[in-house]
């Protein structure tokens, strides 16, 4: 059995050299056992003999670039195991040259795993780094702390010397800290958060500052805590913000909404012009870069029938108004021959924002996708909550998923009164948009009557 010990827990040099001599004298990789400085490693090592000192290793040996970048990688991982992996995979391409760009290999999967960690830890690192202000000396220093998941610190100290080259800094993190000085960088030991300032005086103005352009139509939550886990929140002086604002933000919407519901006339046109206004803001989703703008809802804000779409097609994009393209013309004769008031039906749809394919000169209508759906129901929500109508109707089984928030079969639940999670009453039947699609005269006749049966049946609902 042989010991290798290594000066740090990202000591790649260290290892390198150690795996050539290994490699060279042909030791399988279950004779090896890796440890970083006076750590233990397992009942073995108590009589291992340690590894031979270094030595020309005879016969050369070469490996593909990309084990090289993984194995730069992987050592920066907290995996206690990362050393014997790589030599392992090392062992393993000496007989399968091949073998890095096989992706299906275990080995591999978990090696690639434990390196895109590491990017990612580095990126959140140079991302959700906050330095802090104090005095030294009759200077300044700039202190930052941080809690890494991965030995990163050391491999990260470039950058930060790069971007803060005329500071004079400290990082300091639980294993190791690292300090600029303007000329030279140099490392001291592990530190702990009361060691770092909590605060300095040009936090409060950004505090102050952020919360005064804070929006919350704006904030993705789920993307937001993907990206930015809440570990890191108390790094930064604005996430610590976000909670109360958005507390806020929700209790004055839910107060304005409630307030409109109470009274009669112009306070529920208010808060439906205020959350439109709002919408028109919205990049809950990336569809808002293409289109040309946002496609509110529209029709009285105490309409007893509200219709739901899938999204906007070209000429509401470009109107901005809901159903005034081919499908509205055909959903307005339908609304007529079943005797139902237009003008007293609110129409809006699923997803606010047309989404498309370019070809050529023309947009082609492409179907909005879960995750798009879902970005938008806090708008159908708000509209709902807002307008409250005695019934809704999903028009396609895309306002179906949004409305109930899961796939829903339209051949099965149409015909029938459903119940929406709030305790609504909801039908589900076809987008106009599909009797335009039919191929066949007669079938989109067939289907054209059955629509405006539909519609005839909801339209006796509200009386």
């Amino acid at each position: 059995m042989r010991v290798v010990t290594l000066t740090e827990p990202d000591d790649f040099d260290g290892w390198r050299d150690a795996a050539r001599r290994l490699i060279a004298e042909d030791v399988p990789p279950d004779d090896v056992v890796w440890q970083v400085g006076d750590e233990p490693t397992d009942l073995f090592a108590t009589v291992a003999e340690p590894a031979p000192a270094p030595a020309p290793a005879p016969g050369a040996f070469s490996v593909p670039r990309a084990f090289i970048d993984l194995a730069r990688s992987a050592i920066l991982g907290s995996d206690p195991e990362r050393f014997a992996m790589l030599y392992t995979l090392l062992a393993r391409l000496r007989r399968e040259p091949k073998l890095i760009e096989d992706r299906a290999d275990p080995l591999v999967r978990r090696l690639d795993r434990i390196a895109k960690d590491v990017r990612r830890d580095i990126h959140k690192m140079r991302a959700f780094l906050r330095f802090r202000e104090v005095e030294e000396g009759g200077g300044t220093r700039f202190v930052a702390w941080f809690e890494p998941d991965h030995h990163i610190v050391r491999a990260n100290a470039a950058f930060f010397v790069n971007r803060f080259a005329s500071m004079r800094w400290s990082i300091l993190t639980p294993n190791v800290s690292i300090h600029w000085d303007g000329k030279a960088l140099s490392e001291g030991p592990g530190a702990s958060k009361a060691d770092a300032p909590d605060c300095d005086p040009t936090e409060e103005v950004w505090k102050t500052y952020y919360a005064s352009i804070f929006n919350p139509a704006r904030v993705k939550i789920g993307a937001m805590l993907k990206e930015m886990p809440k570990k890191y929140w108390k790094n930064m002086p604005e996430t610590a913000l976000v909670p109360g604002l958005l507390a806020a933000a929700q209790a004055r919407e839910s107060g304005m909404i409630a307030k409109a519901r109470d009274t009669v006339g112009g306070n529920s046109l208010i808060a439906w012009e205020a959350l439109r206004d709002e919408a028109a803001g919205c990049t809950r989703c990336p569809l808002y870069k293409p289109a040309t703008q946002t496609v509110f809802g529209e029709g009285p804000v105490d309409a007893p029938l509200m219709f739901v779409g899938e999204q906007p097609g070209d000429q509401e994009d470009i109107a901005g108004r809901p159903f005034v393209g081919p499908a509205g013309q055909m959903f307005d004769k339908a609304m007529a021959e079943a005797g139902v008031d237009r003008s007293r039906a609110y129409v809006t749809n699923a997803v606010k924002h047309f989404k498309f394919e370019q070809r050529g000169k023309r947009r082609i209508h492409a179907k909005p996708g879960a995750g798009e759906i879902d970005a938008c129901r806090w708008w159908i929500e708000q509209e709902q909550m807002l307008i409250k109508p005695k019934v809704t109707v999903a028009l396609g089984a895309t306002a179906a998923r949004s409305l109930f928030g899961k796939v829903m079969t339209i051949g099965r639940e149409r015909g029938r009164a459903l119940q929406l999670p709030d305790g609504g009453e909801a039908w589900i039947t076809v987008h106009p948009s599909y009797l335009l699609r039919l191929p066949d005269p007669a079938q989109a006749a067939e289907e054209y009557a059955r629509f405006v049966e539909d519609l005839r049946t909801v339209g006796g609902r509200i009386g």
